[in-house]
């Protein structure tokens, strides 16, 4: 500063000009209202006398928790640090794991009144420039007080609303929204936000782990197929057993038959009574595990859940083969890697229950056509929800690779769709004469 303090004013817009950006992160403000919205940030601010511009000059900000392991999306498998509430330390976070120019971190402001700093961070020449200029638009599309999360942003840019399934990708792992920028998706990160959103998305992607791609191919797989099949009972096996025990018991050997029948005598409610009493005592003890602190929470699930369902059976409330059905299907959306995605699966439930409890077969049948004929229907920011299962020549049946069957990863050699059509390649031999070793 007291170099500049001597510098005549011929010269001291061009050292500025020349060397400001020398500094890390500076960030040049023409406004007043500008410089006044970075320092509520928590960084510096830089003013010289004759210099027509202010300096942003990155800082620590304000306090806030450091880096811990995320309680949800657990691994075996690979990094063990997640997301804090600083913007800052998250986009750190993503630098720390590519290393590259080509990284940019885009800044823009929401809440009239917050001022809430978001960040886009993406790779300047795997993103599609239509995309990011879709996504800019969605998120500044509404004027709105203050923003909290990122889930404000997610609720106000999803363009259908009214579908049970999630359009953006949330994530509070940093290795999985590196891995997301390096596939040319965008990630939004939101200050006081450990929560990052990744864009656009599809059903596939809701279904891996970041140890997808540290484990070998077989573990993967096997993972991966039960992952599946969880999501489909998720949201199947209590509708599924009403409707065979209702209407359709012909299909059921007479042995098991016989033992439904008499597990069920002196039961005093109908089957789908039954069974959506204890699909809603056992959602209420999950909900109350959430808000319960700490260990309070774990026991409250466990011991709650073994009480409730004994006590249940021992007063012939309910069947002891609802309570195992209950059990297992809560186990399954369990299995599911993303809470917002399972979400959508506990509540498709009831309404597959409803249907199969009217209607047998038919009613189950109905539900799921419907539930594939939505997601078939549903896009993220122009990309098929469903992809690679429909549109995969769009990439060459290359996403097919990487489904519900992971391919080895030196057979993954060109990256999703997502990805520049130009910039698609992302493994190769770097000596093709070794392949001929």
């Amino acid at each position: 500063l007291a170099a500049l303090s001597e510098l005549p004013d011929r010269d001291l817009n061009q050292v500025l000009n020349e060397n400001a950006m020398g500094i890390s992160d500076v960030t040049p403000y023409d406004t007043i209202e500008d410089a006044a919205q970075g320092m509520l940030t928590g960084d510096a601010i830089l003013f010289v006398d004759g210099y027509g511009h202010a300096l942003k000059i990155a800082d620590k900000g304000y306090p806030g928790m450091g880096v811990q392991e995320p309680d949800s999306e657990k691994v075996i498998r690979g990094s063990k640090e997640g997301f804090t509430d600083s913007i800052k330390t998250n986009t750190a976070l993503i630098r720390k794991r590519v290393r590259s120019t080509r990284v940019k971190v885009e800044e823009v402001q929401e809440g009239m009144r917050s001022h809430t700093a978001i960040d886009l961070v993406y790779m300047a020449d795997l993103k599609y420039t239509s995309v990011l200029e879709k996504i800019r638009e969605k998120i500044t599309e509404y004027e709105i007080d203050g923003v909290m999360d990122s889930g404000t942003l997610e609720q106000l840019a999803e363009k259908k609303w009214y579908s049970p399934f999630p359009q953006f990708q949330t994530t509070q792992r940093p290795d999985r929204a590196a891995l997301a920028v390096l596939e040319g998706r965008i990630v939004l990160l939101c200050d006081n936000s450990p929560v990052a959103l990744i864009l656009p998305t599809d059903l596939n992607s809701f279904l891996k782990t970041s140890d997808d791609y540290y484990n070998r191919f077989g573990v993967a797989t096997f993972a991966r197929i039960l992952r599946y099949m969880a999501a489909f009972f998720a949201m199947t096996l209590p509708g599924l057993y009403l409707a065979v025990t209702n209407f359709h018991t012909q299909i059921l050997p007479t042995s098991l038959l016989m033992s439904f029948y008499e597990a069920r005598l002196g039961c005093p409610f109908p089957q789908v009574i039954e069974v959506l009493m204890m699909e809603l005592a056992f959602e209420l003890l999950r909900e109350a595990g959430i808000r319960l602190p700490g260990a309070m929470g774990n026991t409250i699930g466990i011991v709650g859940g073994l009480i409730i369902g004994q006590a249940a059976v021992d007063a012939n409330l309910v069947s002891p083969i609802v309570v195992i059905l209950v059990a297992f299907t809560a186990l399954c959306s369990f299995a599911i890697p993303s809470e917002e995605f399972a979400f959508s699966f506990r509540i498709l439930k009831f309404a597959v229950i409803i249907m199969s409890a009217w209607l047998g077969y038919f009613g189950f049948l109905i539900t799921i056509y419907w539930v594939l004929l939505h997601l078939t229907k549903l896009r993220s920011f122009g990309y098929p929800y469903m992809m690679p299962f429909v549109g995969a020549e769009l990439n060459g049946y290359e996403d097919e690779k990487d489904s519900i069957i992971r391919f080895p990863l030196r057979k993954l050699k060109r990256r999703a769709i997502f990805a520049d059509e130009n910039q698609r390649t992302k493994l190769k031999l770097k000596n093709k004469e070794r392949r001929k070793e």
